[in-house]
């Protein structure tokens, strides 16, 4: 299992567009992704699920991964974290 933290940078927080990127990245992934916030947690293919998180920016979303493919599916959601949150 692998997990790690991430600030918030945009200013709309968990909004459609990293929504949508994440689910769509996980589901190429064998592992478990799951993302938490504020003690909350859903799987990262599910977007609905993501939006309910209502994560705001400046917020910590911790994302832990387990499974097969762990390794390239955690470098996966770092990229996707730094790129769309």
């Amino acid at each position: 299992m692998i997990s790690f933290t991430h600030v918030i940078a945009g200013a709309q927080g968990l909004h459609a567009r990293p929504v949508a990127e994440i689910a769509r990245r996980a589901l190429d992934c064998q592992s478990l992704v799951t993302i938490s916030v504020r003690n909350r947690s859903t799987d990262a293919k599910d977007m609905v699920g993501l939006m309910g998180l209502d994560a705001r920016c400046g917020e910590t979303v911790e994302v832990t991964v387990a499974g097969a493919d762990e390794e390239s599916a955690a470098a996966t959601m770092q990229a996707v974290c730094k790129e769309f949150l």
